[in-house]
């Protein structure tokens, strides 16, 4: 994401903005999360995909225990500028659980 861009990032009432997380490779949505400021700049800086932990109130690095990083590849900003794409080549399961995303579950 160009530096000018990062600027224009609209984060809501609460300092945040949602990322979703997409494989480079096979266009698998792996999953979404939340981004502030600092997430969105260390995320840049490593790398790889660094969150805002909403229900723990603080910075997460995915896979700082599991070894599961994310290594970014690209990010997009969407037209409105509040919400953002991110294009990873992951290390392993997005899922907690272990699933490959965390979208494995069909409602209907």
């Amino acid at each position: 994401m160009e530096n000018n861009l990062i600027k224009k990032v609209k984060f809501d009432s609460n300092g945040l903005v949602p990322a979703i997380i997409q494989d480079i490779n096979t266009n698998q949505v792996l999953m979404m999360a939340y981004m502030n400021q600092e997430s969105l700049e260390l995320t840049i800086e490593k790398k790889e995909t660094v969150f805002w932990s909403r229900s723990r109130n603080e910075i997460w690095h995915k896979g700082s225990t599991s070894g599961n990083i994310q290594k970014v590849i690209e990010i997009k900003i969407d037209c409105d500028a509040d919400t953002l794409l991110i294009l990873v080549q992951p290390a392993g399961p997005a899922c907690h659980t272990g699933e490959q995303s965390c979208f494995y579950r069909n409602i209907s």
